[in-house]
């Protein structure tokens, strides 16, 4: 059996980092960071679109759902967006900030953001053991300072364990959700409701909007759950696919699309294809437009091919001069337009979802140092705890600002114990 002083179990952005910043506030222990990928980082390298949205300019608990604003807001202030452009610029990555917000990397190439991971960790002393899968993590009955960590390679002793192992999202990155079955196994919950998030959504067979595959338009999307809950709304581009719906607007609303659907069925997806108009607004605008054809007046609105499959959708003839359009045909167009009912059948799943909503409840864990209340020395960090962001670089985020206080507070942990 080897040893070791600190185990992070996964290297993926949580894992690496919380291994980088235990090593570094613990230069004489030896860290080992095990990851059963056989080629790590993944989920980094298709990160968006290639690129790797490191972060967004502003970062709030807003950001995120899942656990409560306030424990996450405990996590975010002690490691913000200036401090990880200050690691990444300190490793030769330079960012650079979009209209939207985000970060990317200056190189537009995610490959430039682990390269930089795994040589912090090399510098940093970081020992990192793959493909090799933890199997059980437990606590001996002779030793309640250390664990032992089971491996397919064989056993290893540590002071300290952090997992980091992500949440089930693209589990051919490794992310399988075995890192839930380790956290339970020592003392922790989970959610009632493990669901993919950031996840593009599914329609009927034959629904006329998967005809339209390859259009984006800019629009607001909302569920529309039973009167008791809150509505959930997101804007922003929507792409239609060969398969349903996808976008930074559809992927925003799928977590609460799942999570509303699964409380109550009659749950619907409303989408506004004119975000700037409401019903009465957009059919005031086609009432003044005298003498034009719907087509004409609805040009600079909508795309061509959209308006022309919306007009078959509600039986208006699109050459049609609007004051010539029965009122019921007018209604039915202006609502198609402005309200849509979209009758969402399901997700794309786990191998197409950016992350997971649901986990280890961040209650159980100290927000100071992402130590288990349950078991003492193990901290958990990143995707496997309940907390998931919107589009944008929050999740990264969160990997970076939850990794560092996992990370450090293991190395702080071990040098007072010394």
């Amino acid at each position: 059996m080897s040893n070791a002083d600190i185990v992070v179990v996964g290297a993926g952005a949580a894992g690496l980092f919380a291994a980088i910043h235990a090593a570094r506030g613990a230069p004489h222990a030896r860290v080992v960071a095990i990851d059963s990928a056989k080629s790590l980082g993944a989920k980094i390298l298709v990160a968006g679109g290639g690129r790797c949205n490191v972060t967004h300019r502003e970062v709030s608990e807003g950001d995120y759902c899942g656990s409560s604003s306030p424990l996450i807001r405990r996590v975010l202030r002690q490691y913000c967006v200036a401090e990880t452009i200050a690691f990444f610029a300190q490793h030769g990555v330079a960012l650079k900030e979009e209209s939207t917000g985000k970060l990317f990397p200056t190189t537009d190439k995610a490959r430039t953001v682990l390269d930089a991971l795994l040589s912090a960790a090399a510098s940093s002393g970081v020992t990192i053991q793959n493909p090799c899968r933890v199997e059980s993590i437990v606590r001996p009955k002779d030793d309640a300072h250390s664990f032992e960590v089971c491996t397919a390679s064989g056993p290893l002793t540590a002071k300290r364990v952090i997992v980091a192992t992500g949440g089930m999202s693209l589990p051919k990155s490794g992310s399988d959700g075995s890192g839930y079955a380790l956290a339970k196994a020592l003392g922790h919950s989970m959610t009632p409701m493990v669901v993919p998030a950031l996840v593009p959504l599914t329609l009927p067979d034959g629904h006329w909007l998967r005809t339209l595959s390859g259009l984006a338009l800019d629009a607001r999307v909302q569920v529309v759950p039973p009167a008791s809950q809150r509505t959930k709304v997101a804007e922003g581009p929507v792409l239609c696919t060969h398969f349903g719906l996808s976008g930074p607007a559809i992927l925003d609303i799928s977590r609460h699309w799942v999570f509303a659907h699964e409380a109550d069925s009659s749950s619907t997806l409303r989408v506004n294809w004119l975000p700037r108009f409401t019903p009465e607004s957009l059919d005031e605008q086609l009432l003044a437009s005298r003498g034009q054809s719907l087509l004409a007046a609805m040009r600079g609105l909508l795309p061509d091919r959209f308006l022309r499959e919306l007009c078959a959708q509600t039986g208006v003839d699109p050459s049609c001069g609007v004051q010539q359009i029965p009122r019921t045909a007018r209604v039915a167009f202006v609502r198609a337009a402005t309200t849509c009912e979209v009758p969402i059948s399901g997700t794309r799943g786990f191998t197409a979802a950016e992350t997971t909503a649901g986990g280890i409840p961040l209650h159980e864990v100290d927000q100071a140092t992402m130590e288990s209340l349950r078991c003492s020395g193990l901290h958990l960090c990143g995707e496997v705890l309940d907390v998931d962001g919107r589009i944008g670089g929050f999740s990264f985020q969160w990997a970076w600002s939850s990794a560092f206080v996992a990370g450090t507070a293991a190395a702080a942990a071990l040098t007072a114990r010394a």
